[in-house]
């Protein structure tokens, strides 16, 4: 449970869905209800799949171009921590690669539940650097239906949270929305830094031995 707990928290502070709020109800205000619940499952559906791509086949990807474990959870932390800065200084939204082209663009496709909502606004490089890392210390059988589980949470959690966008914007309202993201981003700054000092202290007591 607890691994659960903890790997659903680190994702879901990650992603941040609550802070895609905005831009969804912005590209999705002229779409009925049928509509909007058929891009917010889509969209959780997406993002889960990149989720179990990093989780299963991130390691290897490392593998192919030489790159050691410990440099990607170092650079994961700071892509991590500074995710979590922008969510302080309410600059996020204009870090996840949504610019004001790319969202008029989106508003003309008829499906923009994989881009620009999975991918880059939800997964992100933050939360593929976090799961490759995570399996690369949980890969028993029992740890990987586990974290299976936490990401099908996940995908859930963000699901309803977009399905319930334009209801969360009318209740929270900007300033409410942006509380609640500067909250998240102080946890996701602790996570990236947290990877950052374990990555040092694994390499300087690997150096040591």
């Amino acid at each position: 449970m607890e691994l659960f707990i903890y790997l659903f928290a680190a994702l879901f502070s990650v992603i941040n869905p609550i802070g895609t709020v905005p831009i969804f109800v912005g590209l999705t205000q002229d779409d009925d209800k049928k509509e909007r619940s058929r891009i917010s499952l889509w969209t959780a559906i997406n993002v889960f799949v990149i989720m179990i791509i990093s989780f299963f086949l991130g390691e290897y990807v490392l593998s192919f171009f030489g790159i050691s474990m410990e440099a990607l959870r170092i650079a994961g932390g700071i892509v991590i921590a500074t995710s979590g800065f922008s969510l302080l200084s309410g600059q996020f939204n204009k870090k996840r690669g949504v610019s004001k082209k790319v969202e008029s663009d989106a508003q003309k496709r008829n499906d923009i539940a994989l881009t620009p909502l999975a991918i880059p606004m939800l997964a992100g490089p933050g939360s593929m650097s976090l799961l490759i890392a995570f399996y690369s210390e949980h890969h028993q059988t029992s740890e990987i239906i586990i974290s299976v589980l936490a990401m099908i949470a996940v995908a859930i959690a963000i699901f309803v949270t977009l399905r319930s966008a334009h209801y969360l914007a009318k209740i929270l309202g900007a300033s409410g929305i942006v509380a609640i993201s500067r909250i998240v981003g102080f946890i996701v700054i602790a996570i990236g830094v947290q990877y950052i000092i374990s990555s040092i202290i694994t390499i300087v007591k690997t150096n040591l031995m």
